[in-house]
């Protein structure tokens, strides 16, 4: 019964996204910095952002949220180097500003080797880093990234495997996202992340599936208004991952991670204690 409930959970998802898979970039998105180094082709499906030494790029949404199922499916270059950082994410960060204490969920790769970061930033500096080392290419095809946030739960989806869950702890004195945020995607060089090899520039990466499905709030606002079962992500089948689908994460977790924040005694947070 549960693996069926778990199939059942996952086709609402999928039909969810199914509605809104193919919108096109000038719906939901905008350029936000490196002009010339996005384009979108004429019929809006896709988006590359590119990177050399004169600049990177990066797009957001025209709007901020409060929940959501956020996707995209994205594509990194396919060119081997470290230092370039290719990015989905969401964020509470006023554009064009020194972020400060914020609220930030992502999805960066660090490098083309295929490793994704996944991060959580509660209203601080974040350093809640768990990484992967992918079990495919990201540069050879289209895969999709999703994060589902709800009032009880954030999940980070890989091609609809859920591999990383930050519960709402905010019994156990716990922040968690209260602020609307907004969706930005870009590339950069990221020292921090490795030497980029410039004589393999350009650097680019490739965007599609622009639609999603979430509860719209104003920017740097109280999201409390889009905590509720009249959104399909808030209904109770979506407050805590089925037995199988736990299982499912635990097992790509104990074969892919190749780093997790909560396994160090100088890195480890208070959530760490719940978040299973």
């Amino acid at each position: 019964m549960a693996f069926l409930m778990s199939i059942l959970v996952l086709g609402v998802v999928s039909i969810l996204q199914a509605k809104v898979a193919y919108g096109s970039f000038d719906t939901y998105y905008s350029p936000l910095w490196g002009f010339p180094h996005l384009s979108v082709n004429p019929q809006g499906t896709e988006a590359q952002l590119k990177m050399d030494q004169s600049s990177g790029a990066g797009f957001r949404s025209k709007l901020d949220y409060g929940s959501g199922l956020f996707h995209i499916r994205m594509k990194i270059p396919n060119k081997r180097t470290g230092g370039v950082l290719t990015s989905f994410y969401l964020t509470s960060a006023p554009d064009n500003q020194d972020p400060g204490n914020h609220f930030e969920l992502d999805y960066e790769f660090l490098g083309t080797n295929g490793t994704v970061q996944t991060n959580v930033y509660n209203n601080d500096e974040g350093h809640r880093e768990q990484s992967f080392k992918l079990w495919f290419d990201p540069s050879a095809d289209f895969h999709t990234y999703e994060i589902l946030w709800n009032s009880h739960q954030i999940v980070f989806f890989v091609d609809r495997i859920p591999i990383r869950v930050f519960k709402n702890n905010s019994a156990h004195g716990i922040t968690y996202p209260s602020k609307a945020m907004h969706i930005e995607a870009s590339i950069w060089d990221a020292n921090w992340a490795g030497v980029v090899d410039w004589s393999q520039a350009p650097f680019v990466a490739y965007y599609q599936d622009f639609g999603f499905q979430a509860c719209s709030a104003p920017a740097g606002g109280d999201v409390s208004g889009c905590a509720s079962g009249q959104y399909l992500w808030d209904r109770p089948q979506f407050w805590e991952l089925k037995p199988d689908q736990k299982r499912v994460m635990e097992n790509y977790r104990r074969l892919y991670m190749s780093y997790d924040y909560c396994a160090y005694a100088s890195t480890r947070k208070p959530e760490c204690s719940f978040n299973v």
